[in-house]
């Protein structure tokens, strides 16, 4: 079962890359635009490319790289002794979404604008979470086979 719910990982983190994380509008007269990880990391690389580079790595790459290695092991394709390197890209995939939580938070504290939180990060966030508790069971399993 864990290894079809990792499976389902790798087609549900590129929907919560595209999907809308929150709406944002500098005055409520101008409407909200979508912003989605995908089109936060467009507009990144245009003004600070050492932070995308970072973003792109906690967004995209550690938490599809965790899902697919973890896939590798439990098809035992991959030597089970990469887990703890696997729970770190995990750990790594979840600091983006504190970065989240802590754009949202300062934005709102400033009270320039409104911004509301889509549908998007709470896929992208449970993305993240499920796959830390999918990594923490195939490793808890992995040491306790019986």
């Amino acid at each position: 079962m864990l290894r079809y719910a990792n499976l389902a990982l790798l087609i549900l983190f590129p929907i919560a890359w595209f999907a809308p994380l929150l709406r944002a509008g500098l005055l409520p007269l101008f409407g909200m635009s979508e912003i989605s990880v995908i089109s936060g990391l467009q507009s990144l690389w245009g003004s600070d490319v050492f932070l995308a580079l970072l973003v792109t790595f906690f967004a995209l790459f550690a938490p599809f790289m965790k899902t697919i290695g973890l896939a590798l092991v439990q098809f035992g394709w991959l030597d089970r002794r990469v887990m703890p390197a696997l729970t770190i890209l995990g750990k790594l995939a979840m600091a983006d979404i504190f970065l989240i939580a802590l754009y949202i938070t300062l934005a709102k504290g400033i009270g320039v604008g409104k911004i509301e939180v889509a549908w998007g990060l709470y896929l992208f966030t449970a993305c993240i979470l499920a796959s830390l508790g999918i990594g923490l069971l195939s490793h808890h399993t992995a040491e306790n086979p019986d």
